[in-house]
């Protein structure tokens, strides 16, 4: 098909766009509008599962909305697959209405459509709708299984409420089909763990063998883990004799791992490096875990020739570094202001053909506005589009947080545009920042306009933010609308910003209370005193062997990710 032909669609598909529920009745698939089995929803849906696996929920949630759009059926199976892509991805808001819209496109909830629900508002730390869930599942003919007892046991832990877990158990115990498994026991013993309480975990430990359950490595790498947050490492590794000759359970990688990260982040290196050393005699060879853990210890204590040691270490055992092991160093120089360093790690990175991931593009969008250099950060963005990561909304308030310390509001919002664009719901912080950045840049009443914008937006302005848009009215001497912000009835809050901008504008400048300017660190190369600094040998070290080649020029970057 020619260009010319490709372009007089473009009107038509953006029409498609702008309405597509109504044609979506208009003109639907046949075949799924027969409720046959459809080719391309199947593909699609499995399309879903593969990018979830991938870690890439945001463009599984593109795929069901394209789905959508072209007139298409989504199955059951379609459904309960976004409903992982939600969960995975957080997206809790647009959970609640999925349920009545299964049964609007006139298909019946099973128990697995069900319990994925419970599963996300669980998640979510909802307990109250997973509940809710629950006996609306009982109320529909769908017996709970297992599977729901321990997604609600869980829901639970996550809350900090292990005795309504308990609860949950002993009304599990009542149910005739359903009884609990290894799964249930180490969910409720993560559960008192995660409180703390580890006394409690180990009850339910012997409980779980008294009832002819038996422990495996979750559950004890469980309460391992425990010990090692509550600065109690050497207990961990005490309870590997416990582990191997009453439970005979073997340490595996994570035991180790969690063993060594204890003891690094107690910065107790010595015996993090004599444990490395002991895995042999379990026969667990250190893997990428053990020596990131390492890594990130020596960088944290400001020992470069620990680092080194590592990195040989790793060279020595066999181990090749991953996305882990270079953000943590390129972190380390983003830390200290050495941008550039920290650019010539990530490059590093790509060189060795390691796909960066959204954790990478934060610490060099983070440290390209931490150096007062927005406009690189904006670039991540671009970057980020070229290998298919898609931003999230942490990235994009980092960014335009550096826009408006720069005091380039303009440029700030277009961020935000951007961000609403790319369907990245803005958050609070995202509003704050914005908020903030116009009262420096003294204009409260685009700060006052923003709060319009959020209740538009569903997110609800705190006592923060109204103090901020306060303090804005304050930096130009409003002050009378700067207490209304904070004092006056929702009425009273409706300023007439256009009038005060107006005002503003006749304002004698010398009149103005100024705010406090925040003053930027400026780094010199030549006064630098950094944290730490990386020998030679370690930049070598941290190259691989199978660097790539040269690279093809790549496209020009569009704001959309096709597939």
């Amino acid at each position: 098909m020619s260009d010319k032909s490709n372009n007089a669609e473009e009107p038509l598909i953006h029409e498609q766009k702008i309405a597509s529920l109504n044609l979506r009745n208009e003109f639907p698939c046949s075949i799924c509008s027969s409720n046959n089995s459809c080719q391309t929803v199947r593909s699609r849906t499995k399309l879903m599962n593969t990018l979830i696996q991938r870690g890439k929920p945001r463009e599984a949630h593109f795929i069901f909305k394209a789905l959508n759009e072209q007139g298409h059926k989504p199955t059951l199976v379609t459904y309960t697959t976004l409903l992982a892509a939600l969960t995975l991805d957080k997206r809790f808001k647009s959970i609640s209405s999925l349920l009545s819209k299964v049964e609007k496109d006139g298909l019946k909830p099973d128990s697995i459509f069900f319990n994925a629900i419970i599963n996300a508002f669980s998640e979510s730390g909802n307990m109250k709708e997973a509940m809710k869930t629950y006996t609306r599942m009982r109320e529909s003919g769908c017996k709970p299984t297992t599977s729901t007892f321990n997604t609600l046991i869980k829901g639970f832990g996550i809350i900090g409420k292990p005795e309504e877990s308990m609860k949950l158990f002993d009304a599990m115990l009542q149910e005739e089909e359903v009884k609990p498994n290894d799964r249930t026991y180490n969910i409720l013993v993560r559960g008192w763990c995660n409180k703390g309480d580890i006394e409690q975990a180990w009850s339910l430990v012997y409980r779980m063998i008294s009832e002819g359950v038996k422990p495996d490595a979750v559950t004890y790498n469980t309460i391992a883990k425990a010990y090692a947050q509550r600065g109690e490492t050497v207990k961990a590794e005490a309870m590997i004799f416990q582990m191997q000759h009453k439970g005979k359970v073997k340490p595996n990688e994570r035991t180790c791992g969690t063993i060594v990260n204890g003891y690094c982040r107690e910065g107790n290196l010595t015996d993090a490096l004599r444990f490395l050393y002991r895995m042999k005699d379990f026969g667990v060879p250190p893997n990428l875990v053990v020596f990131n853990s390492l890594i990130k210890g020596f960088i944290d204590d400001s020992d470069p020739d620990g680092v080194d040691e590592a990195l040989s270490l790793m060279e020595e055992f066999g181990v090749k570094p991953d996305v882990v092991t270079f953000s943590t160093i390129m972190d380390a120089w983003s830390s200290v202001g050495q941008m550039e360093k920290c650019q010539e790690i990530f490059d590093d990175m790509v060189k060795a053909d390691i796909e960066p991931d959204i954790h990478t593009f934060s610490i060099l969008a983070k440290g390209y506005v931490r150096a007062g250099q927005p406009d690189k950060a904006e670039r991540v963005l671009k970057m980020m589009v070229k290998s298919r990561v898609y931003p999230n909304v942490v990235i994009f308030t980092t960014i335009i947080s550096g826009w408006c310390s720069a005091g380039k509001m303009e440029y700030a919002f277009r961020i935000y545009e951007s961000m609403c664009e790319m369907d990245v719901p803005p958050n609070l912080k995202t509003y704050e920042t914005l908020i903030w950045g116009y009262g420096e840049a003294k204009q409260p009443w685009k700060a006052q306009e923003l709060l319009q914008v959020m209740e538009e937006k569903g997110v609800f302005p705190q006592t923060k933010t109204l103090q901020l848009v306060s303090d804005a009215w304050r930096s130009i001497g409003f002050l009378g609308e700067a207490n209304k912000i904070i004092d006056g009835s929702e009425e009273d809050n409706r300023i007439n910003v256009g009038k005060i901008h107006s005002s503003y504008l006749n304002y004698n400048p010398t009149m103005v209370v100024k705010g406090s300017i925040k003053s930027r660190m400026m780094l010199k190369t030549s006064k630098f005193s950094c944290k730490f600094c990386l020998t030679s040998t370690v930049a070598k070290s941290i190259l691989l062997s199978n660097t790539c080649g040269g690279f093809k020029a790549k496209s020009q970057v569009v704001w959309q990710i096709q597939f």
